[in-house]
């Protein structure tokens, strides 16, 4: 039932999203509207945990980092993919995003985890843009919605 949860509430979250620029601006109102001290941000937190605890989110591991793809791109989820990371002091592979990347951390434990130095709340990377995604000070859990799936990476 949990993982029907997290759908409706990504699709309601796609919703506000789709169509905007991924970019400095939706940075700044998705921390705004959807940040740390919201009820959106605490529901999706704790699907997260959930599902991981429950085995449903982050189903795979490679190289210390806990992964998998949770929804592909699809109408209902307005064109974005929805993946879920579990890091820990780590950084992950490099990797370019086509068409942007929209980065929802959760620090756990303590709170104290950042996410390419970032803290909780949301991070917006603009089409073309590309980072080795670190988690520093602590363990966090990343969702990423990437328009359409989109994501190279690098074979460095």
């Amino acid at each position: 039932m949990s993982k029907q949860v997290f759908h409706q509430n990504l699709a309601d979250l796609t919703a506000q999203i789709a169509g905007r620029p991924l970019d400095a601006a939706l940075d700044q109102w998705l921390n705004a509207a959807h940040g740390p001290g919201s009820q959106s941000y605490q529901q999706l937190k704790a699907l997260c945990m959930e599902g991981v605890r429950d085995g449903w989110l982050c189903e795979r591991e490679g190289g210390g980092i806990r992964y998998g793809r949770v929804f592909k791109a699809e109408d209902a989820l307005h064109r974005f993919s929805v993946d879920v990371v579990d890091m820990q002091d780590i950084a992950g592979p490099h990797h370019v995003h086509p068409a942007g990347e929209i980065d929802l951390i959760m620090p756990l434990d303590d709170d104290t985890a950042t996410f390419d130095g970032r803290p909780a709340g949301w991070c917006v990377y603009p089409p073309g843009s590309a980072h080795r995604p670190t988690v520093a000070n602590g363990r966090a859990l990343v969702l990423y919605l990437l328009p359409e799936g989109q994501i190279q990476f690098s074979r460095t």
